[in-house]
């Protein structure tokens, strides 16, 4: 789908004037706002970027909303690039990793492992799927929308949460990136230089937006399936899918409440990677038709992100499991994730590594949103990141990403284990409260979507605010991580197991109906 995105100008060109309440929301000059006074932006930097902005193909828009009038007409091929973005974006290299974990983490078996993720990726695909049937029908990128659940100001907190967490993503891609280039040349290619690469390629992408990428990722997924399909055949036979869950410590089999736990963080592990596109389902689709059906955008949604993280979560647990039985795949593991996945072409020879390179480029799909997403959640945090263009926050979020990843190259299963599940946490959390406030409170609700930077019609969020903060206690007693464990997350199976995202939903989800209820007949909105 072609968006029209390279006139438009950004926030920070327009001159707000006092905006009179309406009952319509057809048009922006329907708001009924008092914006702020515009910054003073210098007349050199103006020029140059309305220069910039000048470029063909750049997307000059950032978090303002796209009116029904600017969107284009969307066919079925249209609709069906909504379930090709997310496969694309998410058939790659650092979900592969993640499925590792479940053989070589916490011990489980291939059976198990693949239950789990299974179970995981389908509870985790549908949170981010629902969080995207918004987009369309409001023009509105997903933390603008979120203001209309949670309040203009509360909203501003999983905003900054997000933007931490699509850098964090952009980290692990990078190093596993830079991983698997320096494997394929045999080391003569340092990990750091590959970083260098898989950033420097996803910035170029990321700054021109939603026309180039769109089209990027209509193509990219292809080469993805391709080296995949390639992998399954080449590694395959090494795969151990008799492998029976075990404590990596003593070598017994697990039972019991020791299996129980380790089955329990895994799942969470799994359900925490696609959930963590739920801040951001929403970006995506703010330029097909207002009149887009609810169910076209999650089924689409849906269907992308399942089969993508199904596929390479298999090959990965695929990859782990073979670690046990073959020497040189345990001894590939013991040098980086992106050196046991390169193992997987053995006896492949030039064809292999070509495949490797494949695999490691792969790792743009998922960063390039990952970037976009970031870029609009800096200017979404106020009107001082609103004053920033689009392109600039890429570039900064980039170097973010490039630097973090250069200093974290070589802990890249703490990253993986860590930042993920601690992210999936808040995640879930922000889900379970827009999910009540949509069924529970706004039912029926026809929203001036018109009005998203209106602080006198948006909620206020205090029960929002209280239940988001109380979900957060609820996940901090109810982790398990290395460097903390909860007091409730200890008792699992009497080992301990991550919970941390079940204690915060419930804590949430108990919390906000109560005070949301006191709320509205305290204040009315």
């Amino acid at each position: 789908m072609d968006h029209p995105v390279a006139n438009h100008a950004v926030d920070i060109e327009k001159s707000p004037g006092t905006l009179h309440v309406s009952s319509r929301s057809t048009s922006e000059e329907n708001v009924a706002s008092e914006p702020a006074p515009p910054l003073p932006i210098p007349p050199t930097l103006r020029t140059w970027n309305q220069r910039i902005e000048n470029l063909a193909g750049l997307e000059a828009r950032g978090i303002k909303r796209v009116l029904p009038e600017e969107r284009h007409a969307a066919s079925g091929s249209a609709y069906a690039q909504m379930a090709t973005l997310w496969f694309s974006a998410n058939i790659s290299a650092n979900n592969l990793a993640v499925g590792l974990l479940g053989p070589l983490l916490f011990g489980l078996g291939f059976t198990d492992s693949a239950m789990c993720a299974f179970g995981g990726i389908l509870v985790g695909s549908a949170a981010t799927a629902y969080m995207s049937i918004w987009g369309a029908p409001s023009g509105n990128r997903t933390m603008i929308v979120l203001r209309y659940f949670m309040g203009y100001w509360p909203a501003k907190l999983p905003c900054l949460l997000n933007v931490i967490l699509m850098i964090g993503y952009g980290i692990i891609s990078s190093v596993i990136g830079g991983q698997i280039l320096s494997a394929v040349s045999g080391g003569s290619m340092s990990i750091v230089v590959g970083i260098v690469i898989v950033t420097l390629i996803s910035w170029v992408i990321a700054v021109f937006g939603m026309a180039i990428f769109q089209k990027y990722e209509r193509y990219a997924w292809a080469p993805q399936v391709f080296a995949l399909l390639i992998l399954i055949g080449s590694g395959g036979r090494s795969f151990n899918a008799s492998l029976q869950s075990t404590d990596l410590l003593t070598g017994e089999p697990l039972t019991g409440g020791a299996l129980t736990a380790a089955r329990l963080s895994f799942f969470s592990l799994q359900l925490s990677v696609p959930v963590s596109w739920a801040a951001a389902g929403s970006d995506f689709y703010v330029y097909y038709p207002e009149s887009t059906r609810p169910w076209i955008s999650f089924s689409m949604t849906m269907i992308g992100l399942t089969l993508s993280f199904m596929l390479v979560n298999l090959i990965g647990i695929g990859l782990g499991s073979g670690t046990f039985a073959n020497p040189a795949w345990l001894e590939a593991d013991g040098i980086s994730s992106g050196a046991l996945i390169l193992a997987g072409y053995d006896g492949l020879g030039r064809f292999g590594k070509f495949c490797g390179v494949i695999i490691a480029l792969g790792l743009i799909n998922n960063n390039v949103p990952g970037t976009y997403a970031s870029a609009l959640g800096f200017q979404a945090l106020g009107r001082y990141g609103k004053m920033v263009p689009r392109y600039l926050w890429v570039c900064v979020s980039v170097l973010i990403y490039f630097v973090c990843a250069v200093a974290g190259r070589n802990n890249l299963f703490d990253i993986l284990s860590n930042f993920v599940a601690l992210m999936g946490y808040w995640t879930m959390i922000m889900v379970a409260i827009v999910l009540e406030e949509h069924v529970i409170f706004q039912r029926g609700t026809k929203f001036d979507w018109a009005a998203w930077e209106d602080k006198r019609v948006l909620p206020l969020g205090i029960a929002a605010m209280v239940a988001f903060l109380l979900g957060w206690v609820g996940a901090i007693i109810g982790m398990y991580q290395h460097w903390y464990v909860g007091p409730v997350a200890i008792k699992v199976g009497g080992v301990g197991a991550d919970i941390g995202v079940w204690v915060g939903c419930a804590f949430a989800m108990v919390v906000f109906v109560p005070l949301r209820w006191w709320e509205l007949k305290r204040f009315g909105r």
